[in-house]
């Protein structure tokens, strides 16, 4: 295994590469995974495997799909959801429009959950959704829409009829009702800047990648683009402490509000 002043030099190339920072990140984390890519291509140096970056785009993709790592299905933790759209049916009676923001959407769930669940509450148009993530690769899967039946394990079959349409294969396309709530952009948390005033911010089981000093950073970040009494909706792993200091008031687990 090649030593960590090698493998910085490596992620400084990637940064001006490919446009991402690694830096914030658990070193030994990303070291992990950029090595298992290495031994699979039988390179015992990093400038071999960038060569392989620069020549196959699809390597790249394989790159983020490691690296990053996507994970997720329609309204994870359900229970956790039904209290998060409580929050937001309370939100959408005091205002005209509003975002809430999916930080680290990756493949899409995410974000159409929450418009779903805008359209269950009938909010109307304008208010939307911003869905973010770092994988250019699997924010164009995104913006497709197309989910494995399995990602649609928590959605009953009224709301899958509602929104989704049955494709060949048994593939589920999201309908343009749902779709047309979401905006997708392309964004690096750690070295970002962020939107003011959103409504509601999701990040749930991606700070867990993160370096202590980067995940304060951020969830300090998170609390400036929050509006006041805007909600912050983080994974089951995850706790700010001295939340307070940054303007966070804890609410019940997973759920903090902007004082």
């Amino acid at each position: 295994m090649l030593d960590d002043a090698s493998f910085m030099k490596f992620a400084n190339e990637i940064r001006k590469k490919l446009n991402f920072d690694m830096s914030g990140y658990k070193l030994a984390r990303m070291k992990r995974r950029v090595d298992f890519l290495m031994r699979k291509y039988g390179f015992d140096d990093y400038n071999g495997y960038l060569n392989l970056l620069d020549k196959d785009p699809s390597r790249q993709k394989e790159f983020f799909d490691r690296i990053t790592i996507n994970v997720t299905e329609f309204f994870r933790n359900p229970k956790k959801w039904e209290k998060f759209k409580l929050y937001i049916s309370e939100e959408i009676k005091k205002s005209s429009k509003g975002t809430i923001w999916s930080a680290g959407c990756a493949s899409g769930e995410e974000p159409y959950s929450i418009s779903i669940m805008l359209e269950e509450l009938k909010a109307p148009a304008s208010f939307k959704v911003l869905a973010a993530d770092l994988d250019p690769n699997i924010l164009e899967s995104a913006k497709m829409g197309v989910y494995e039946e399995k990602a649609l394990v928590n959605i009953e079959g009224p709301i899958r009829k509602k929104y989704f349409e049955k494709g060949e294969g048994g593939k589920y396309q999201v309908l343009p009702n749902v779709k047309r709530r979401v905006n997708f952009k392309r964004m690096n948390l750690l070295s970002d800047s962020f939107e003011r005033n959103m409504m509601a911010i999701l990040c749930r089981n991606v700070v867990i990648y993160f370096e202590m000093d980067a995940k304060e950073k951020l969830y300090k970040k998170f609390s400036d683009s929050l509006k006041e009494g805007g909600i912050l909706f983080v994974g089951g792993t995850e706790r700010i402490f001295g939340s307070r200091k940054i303007g966070l008031e804890p609410i019940e687990p997973f759920f903090y509000r902007k004082a």
